[in-house]
């Protein structure tokens, strides 16, 4: 299964954000792809600072990873220059496919 979403990067944050991704943590990747998750891509709107963000999804544990430790370490890294929740997790809002071509 695909998943898209959308999160919102707060203003002057662009390069900061993709140094804090080029350096993404071991320890986050190998959750991430135990979870299920890969062929993860986030694209960056430069009008907007939108971020738009596609994964696969091969497993039901993606849905479960913000109870983990490590996602809530990185949640709290990213919070200074994103939108987020009470939480620190990224507000973000799941995208619907409406067309699609293999």
């Amino acid at each position: 299964m695909k998943v898209a979403f959308k999160m919102k990067l707060k203003p002057g944050f662009r390069e900061e954000y993709k140094r804090r991704h080029d350096e993404i943590w071991p320890e986050l990747s190998t959750l991430l792809r135990a979870s299920g998750v890969s062929d993860y891509t986030i694209f960056l709107d430069e009008e907007t600072d939108d971020l738009f963000a596609v994964q696969k999804n091969s497993g039901s544990g993606s849905q479960d990873l913000g109870d983990n430790e490590i996602v809530k370490k990185w949640w709290a890294y990213m919070a200074d220059i994103m939108e987020t929740n009470s939480d620190n997790s990224p507000k973000s809002v799941t995208l619907k496919t409406v067309f699609h071509l293999d």
